[in-house]
């Protein structure tokens, strides 16, 4: 147990910790191994996985198909359980070995693109879309940071400590909820005013927020939805399933991910046709 911890005067990593996923973490970065990264036709390679980071990327290709622009992709799956992302081609691609990462080919030069919001607005303003009005940038850019700044008290906190930690740990998981609740109260006061988070369009602050928050209230994340008493957000769920109606989010949630219903690589539209029609 923990009460009677001592940190030493300087911290070593002696051993993996951290339940479930301790393999993803280590103090240095850098690559583990060679490996180089496929590549595709297409003009956007995405290396990624079905988590929530990766469904905003997946999610926005396919807004953006939907809406006509010329934004056709191979998705690559990273699986980050196998240390794929610190394969050498990754970490050239992502020097801090997290999903998602994009190459954009579409120009004279490849881009590397990483950091999930990064890539959303790197999508946005090249295609001009879902950013909605000019004069209502500023909102949408404050919720998407606002998403980026939040979600890892969601995910890497109140996740880690209720649902993967070793052992239930009742301070980290107590202060970790009064946050996440905080956060979707924040969100449901927001959204009883307003259609989407930003205003009245759907933005890229929706296509960031919903694979966290949207999957939440939806009962999806970490088996949480009666701890956290999910229903009583009836806004947030009223957002959420609003944009699961959304054909694009359909698509782009199952992408990037192994096991029925699923697609573990996307190379055209017939790929994802193929697996909500079977």
């Amino acid at each position: 147990m923990t009460e009677n911890y001592t940190p030493p005067k300087v911290w070593t990593w002696d051993a993996e910790n951290g339940g479930e996923w301790a393999s993803l973490n280590r103090p240095i970065a850098g690559a583990t191994h060679d490996k180089t990264l496929p590549v595709g036709d297409h003009p956007f390679q995405l290396y990624s996985m079905g988590t929530p980071n990766g469904v905003k990327v997946t999610v926005m290709l396919e807004e953006l198909l939907a809406a006509g622009h010329a934004a056709d992709y191979d998705a690559w799956l990273i699986s980050i359980m196998d240390g794929d992302q610190f394969g050498s081609g990754f970490v050239d691609l992502n020097p801090n070995s997290k999903i998602p990462a994009l190459l954009d080919r579409s120009g004279d030069n490849p881009v590397r693109v990483f950091e999930s919001g990064a890539i959303l607005l790197h999508l946005a303003e090249k295609f001009g879309a879902f950013l909605g009005a000019p004069d209502n940038r500023a909102e949408v850019l404050s919720w998407l940071m606002w998403q980026m700044g939040s979600a890892p008290y969601l995910g890497g906190g109140f996740g880690h400590f209720y649902a993967y930690a070793p052992y239930p740990m009742e301070y980290p998981i107590n202060r970790f909820t009064m946050e996440v609740k905080r956060q979707l109260d924040v969100l449901d006061r927001t959204l009883s005013e307003r259609q989407f988070v930003a205003g009245n369009d759907y933005t890229i602050a929706d296509i960031a927020i919903w694979p966290w928050y949207g999957r939440t209230v939806m009962g999806d994340a970490y088996n949480a939805g009666e701890f956290l008493d999910v229903d009583s957000y009836k806004h947030v769920k009223r957002w959420a399933l609003e944009i699961l109606d959304r054909p694009a989010a359909q698509r782009g949630r199952i992408i990037n991910l192994k096991g029925e219903g699923k697609l573990a690589e996307r190379h055209s539209a017939s790929d994802i046709d193929a697996v909500l029609n079977s």
